[in-house]
């Protein structure tokens, strides 16, 4: 089971945060869920705020990718059901709040993409787009948007 392997990696699938606009979290059609972006909130507050090559480390933004990734799941678990019916990870795309001059956002949607490949094996080999942005909601350091195929 998915949720199994997320436990003995150390993670746990959150409650789905509530969208903070007019939106759904994830939405299915035909055999595709897609996620609305999902930054890095923990029980109701941004865990990792700030712009990378400034306020934030690597290495936070690092875990936000992680944490936007476990959100993402938790938005397409309230979709279907349950995470076993993912059949495969299609696309990430990786927003990374960061300074005009930091050009490493692949660095840190690696923390998105290394993570979903320890959950997922093969399945979690996907296509991906990482993108410096001036900005994000609440001051994310990391937004992600998800597309998964299921079952």
């Amino acid at each position: 089971m998915i949720e199994e392997k997320i436990k003995e990696l150390g993670f746990e699938i959150p409650e789905v945060a509530k969208p903070l606009a007019a939106y759904v979290p994830a939405k299915l059609i035909g055999n595709l869920v897609m996620t609305s972006g999902q930054v890095p909130l923990v029980k109701g507050e941004i865990k990792f705020k700030g712009k990378v090559g400034k306020d934030i480390s690597e290495e936070d933004a690092i875990k936000a990718a992680e944490v936007c990734t476990l959100n993402c799941l938790a938005a397409i678990k309230s979709e279907i059901g349950s995470l076993d019916r993912i059949e495969e990870i299609v696309k990430l795309t990786v927003f990374v709040n960061s300074t005009d001059d930091y050009s490493a956002q692949p660095k840190i949607a690696n923390g998105a993409s290394e993570l979903l490949l320890k959950i997922f094996g093969d399945k979690g080999k996907h296509v991906r787009s990482a993108v410096g942005v001036s900005g994000l909601p609440l001051n994310s350091a990391v937004e992600i948007e998800m597309m998964v195929k299921v079952t």
